[in-house]
């Protein structure tokens, strides 16, 4: 297979020789052949190019159909884009069939397999909400094997009963373990269809996550049957022992299992590898397609279910590589994860049209057709009803009617039936023809008739939509501050129920796995809080940015500083962690001497300002290969950052102290000009000439107006600031504490003369 893969790209194996490109310019021209003419300067190389070009050709095809289909939103608003891939595929089908005389381009078991299918369960392993998840855990079990067990052995001896009955046609020509083996692959729910259908009417994330979870789950239960029911076929059904059923039952714990333990295995090694990669950040994607991949491979190697290996290799690994590599990375991860699972899933559809055309293929079978799209419509929505009220006993928000309707709707088949029913030996399994045209069937069905009608179905029941909006910290703390209130609860009473060993899970992975698994820069105590609070402040700067900095201090946001009535409460230090940002937190002008603690934070702050030593900022001019620079886009962030901070500090002084801005730009005057100006009013604290203070004290209940700067002083200062703060973090300005005492009683004599 390795060899014909490599002839497939223009490569050969090991002794086989130089490729054919290669052996044709090695090769002297035929001397007789004089419709040569002597050398060539061009020569046509399609064969050596043909395999590449044509995979390249149909990715564009696809591609540029995806294109023109959005360009009508009514279009794609009522038909699923899967529809128009397989109505895309039987065109262009249709097209080649009638150009060629013959069937071409068909969807291969092992392109499928080995290529096509590992960056779709990539992308929804990696990116799956694994809290949704693990709460939904039990369902989504029950569902997967107890519901593809019932679907397959329901399914398969019903259609048996109905070839007893004589209602199918005499040339289908199987019994009791072929219907058996086709109902194995024809009833479970399919991955790919589910996430092309679901995403786009946007279903409520519990019900996605079950009908989704079921469909990656069910993998192990749909292989271990299919091989097990094709083995009993080739052995006969009067040499099957008893020993044979209980091994078939044992390999589905061994596939599962053994599928899941590959998945978790390599991303202990994908996420222990990401911890080393500091120095080497331009090859941390690569790292993390490549052991996933090294999954997948090893799982089917061994006979595993390779799904699962994927599934839960992205699954475990995210947390821990996320937390290891550089921001940028993870962008690119995330983008080539994306554009490789959207474009493997429009070739899947696309290629299921294609295949539909070659009518040699596949016989046509009406009882056979028929009948198993009622019966696996009406066994998925018994098996859904009897399992949802099991599972609704140990369920705080049990399943209603509604959801369970959906669950039914919404058990999808596509590429996997298609491409295990392809895979059938037929001259083991003399029905195989029959069994394709109705794989096919079913898949066209299920995707086109009940991806079109389930949006119309969902608005009619009025199911609950899925809300994007991201969690907000208020959220965040409270669910965080339940789920510890119900841990607790479960102790106490001596229940060790989910919340206990999700606790427990929680504290073991924070003490030993991050430990192991996370460089220390990611594992030591990160405050959260403090990181949403960075993202929030960047985001306000930059639609500050954005606005030209024009914005009113009445329209700005103040919700991330402390208010008036918290300067009294708190102190110094409790300031500047809620304020933490690189501005100039001017210490004369807030009031804060209220205790012992806070002169004591005054007078260190003023020790720390005076004498700490300051670092130059560094510019290193060197280039390496293994990093990419930090752009100018980082740089203007951070500026913008602090720019905002220090407008947003300055307004917020002006608002709480009662000064208000004039139309024009508001400006605080340097210290040493406010100085001035407090020696010029006087004892009488009039200001001359009608100009206005600056720093007033917080008892005052006059409204103050400022001055404002004139351009070139602002520009001046604005340099001289920039200067002063490359690196610096936050700059403290603070008077000791006598200092700060006898101003007080300074301004109290002056109040109090007339």
């Amino acid at each position: 297979m390795m060899a014909a893969l490599l002839q497939e790209v223009g490569l050969s194996p090991l002794g086989a020789g130089p490729p054919a490109r290669v052996r044709s310019a090695m090769e002297p021209a035929d001397p007789h052949d004089h419709g040569l003419g002597g050398f060539q300067v061009v020569r046509w190389e399609w064969v050596h190019v043909q395999g590449p070009y044509l995979v390249a050709v149909w990715i564009l095809v696809a591609s540029l159909a995806k294109i023109l289909f959005h360009l009508s939103s009514k279009v794609t608003t009522v038909v699923p884009e899967s529809c128009l891939l397989i109505f895309l595929g039987l065109g262009l089908g249709g097209i080649v069939l009638a150009a060629a005389k013959k069937p071409e381009y068909q969807l291969d078991p092992d392109t499928f397999f080995l290529f096509l299918l590992p960056p779709i369960v990539l992308d929804s392993g990696y990116f799956m909400p694994s809290r949704l998840f693990f709460d939904n855990f039990g369902a989504i079990l029950m569902y997967a094997v107890i519901g593809t067990l019932w679907n397959s052995f329901t399914t398969g001896t019903a259609l048996w009963g109905i070839k007893l009955a004589g209602l199918m046609g005499p040339k289908v020509e199987a019994g009791l373990l072929e219907f058996l083996l086709f109902g194995s692959l024809i009833s479970a729910v399919d991955p790919v269809a589910v996430i092309a259908v679901f995403e786009e009417v946007h279903v409520n994330e519990t019900l996605f996550i079950i009908v989704f979870g079921e469909s990656l789950l069910n993998d192990a239960i749909t292989v271990v049957l299919y091989k097990m029911f094709n083995s009993f076929a080739a052995i006969g059904i009067e040499n099957i022992q008893a020993l044979d059923y209980f091994k078939g039952l044992g390999s589905i714990f061994v596939v599962s299992l053994g599928g899941t333990a590959v998945g978790i295995i390599f991303a202990f090694l994908l996420a222990l590898i990401s911890r080393f990669t500091k120095r080497v950040r331009i090859i941390e994607p690569l790292f993390v397609f490549l052991i996933v991949y090294l999954a997948h491979l090893t799982a089917e190697m061994i006979s595993l279910s390779s799904i699962l290996a994927v599934t839960f290799c992205g699954l475990c690994c995210k947390k821990y590589v996320e937390a290891n590599i550089s921001q940028k990375s993870r962008t690119t991860v995330k983008y080539t994860m994306k554009t490789l699972a959207s474009s493997s899933e429009t070739i899947i559809f696309m290629l299921l049209g294609i295949s539909a055309v070659d009518t040699s293929k596949w016989t046509w079978d009406t009882g056979l057709v028929l009948f198993t799209l009622l019966f696996t419509f009406v066994f998925r929505a018994i098996g859904v009803i009897l399992q949802s009220w099991v599972v609704n006993h140990f369920r705080l928000v049990p399943l209603d009617r509604i959801d369970q309707v959906v669950m039914t709707y919404g058990g999808l088949r596509g590429a996997v039936a298609f491409a295990l029913v392809i895979l059938l030996n037929g001259q083991i399994v003399k029905a195989k023809d029959y069994f394709v045209a109705t794989t096919i069937t079913v898949i066209f069905f299920t995707v086109i008739i009940q991806g079109l009608t389930i949006k119309p179905l969902i608005k009619w029941l009025k199911v609950k939509r899925c809300d994007h909006h991201k969690p907000t910290l208020n959220e965040e703390l409270h669910e965080r501050a339940f789920d510890h209130i119900l841990a607790a609860v479960e102790d106490v009473v001596g229940h060790h129920g989910y919340h206990y060993w999700r606790d427990k899970w929680e504290h073991f992975d924070k003490k030993y796995l991050r430990q192991m698994l996370m460089r220390k820069s990611a594992y030591k105590i990160k405050d959260d809080i403090w990181d949403v609070y960075h993202k929030l402040n960047l985001r306000d700067a930059i639609s500050f940015a954005d606005q030209g900095g024009h914005m009113s201090s009445g329209k700005f946001s103040f919700a991330s500083m402390p208010s008036r009535t918290s300067f009294s409460e708190t102190s110094v230090t409790n300031l500047l962690r809620e304020s933490g940002s690189a501005v100039c937190l001017d210490l004369q002008v807030i009031d804060t001497v209220r205790s012992g603690r806070d002169r004591e934070d005054t007078v260190m702050h003023h020790v720390l300002r005076e004498n700490l030593y300051k670092p130059r900022r560094r510019y290193q001019g060197n280039y390496s290969r293994h990093f990419v620079a930090q752009g100018d886009q980082e740089r203007q962030e951070r500026e913008v950052f602090q720019r905002n901070m220090r407008s947003r500090l300055e307004s917020f002084k002006s608002t709480k102290h009662n000064v208000y801005p004039s139309k024009n730009k508001c400006r605080h005057k340097k210290e040493h000009k406010c100085q001035k100006k407090r020696n010029a009013e006087g004892a009488n604290g009039q200001v001359p000439n009608d100009k206005l203070r600056q720093n007033v004290n917080w008892h005052d209940t006059i409204p103050v107006f400022v001055e404002v700067d004139s351009e070139d002083e602002e520009k001046e200062h604005t340099v001289k600031v920039k200067e002063q703060e490359n690196d610096e973090g936050i700059t403290f300005m603070a008077r000791t504490v006598d200092g700060n005492l006898e101003e007080r009683k300074i301004s109290a004599s002056n109040q109090e003369t007339p």
